[in-house]
């Protein structure tokens, strides 16, 4: 038996290849659908749990735990009527940035009359400001709550430091807890 190569559609073949490959990426990548109301809760985690998945798509969930977590933290660090300022500034700056707009019909039009190697670089650059954006949150975040920190009594430094530790491994953070490194004494 003797075996023909045919080039032109071992090619096709392997562009149809790709194009499956990159639109099962991008329906993997989709959010699923929110839970119809009064559906239980993610097996293995109890109702109202912050890890939740379904609470973080949901901003006035995700406003009400911050809040309450903010409101016990407050409590055990014992904030003085001096520190409310300081305290004030911090939570303001631990606030979720807002989401970004979502494409326009026209921008998505746009979009769709890029080739894939235009899209392509068109992602990669949208990703890279979007990165840029977190990096410059995460660091305002990390100056705020060095701010806050240093406002602190040595004792109220070491329930933040406990309370801080305990989010973090919470949330994947590891040891050094959620957002970055723990604040530095001295």
């Amino acid at each position: 038996m003797k075996f023909a190569f045919n080039r032109s559609a071992s090619l096709n073949s392997l562009v149809l290849a790709g194009l499956l490959a990159t639109a099962g990426a991008g329906a993997m990548a989709q959010t699923p659908p929110p839970a119809p109301a009064g559906s239980p809760p993610v097996a293995g985690k109890p109702a109202g749990h912050h890890g939740d998945r379904m609470a973080r798509h949901d901003p006035a969930k995700m406003q009400a735990w911050i809040a309450k977590r903010q409101a016990e933290l407050k409590a055990k660090l014992k904030i003085t009527p001096a520190q409310e300022g300081a305290w004030t500034s911090y939570t303001a700056s631990m606030q979720p940035p807002a989401r970004g707009a979502r494409p326009t019909p026209e921008q998505r039009a746009e979009f769709d009359k890029l080739t894939t190697p235009q899209r392509i670089d068109k992602m990669k650059e949208m990703r890279t400001q979007r990165m840029a954006e977190m990096n410059a949150a995460m660091d305002k975040r990390g100056e705020a709550t060095k701010t806050f920190y240093a406002a602190l009594t040595p004792e109220q430094q070491k329930t933040f430091d406990t309370e801080h530790k305990k989010f973090g491994r919470h949330h994947g953070g590891g040891p050094r807890g959620h957002g970055g490194p723990a604040p530095q004494k001295g």
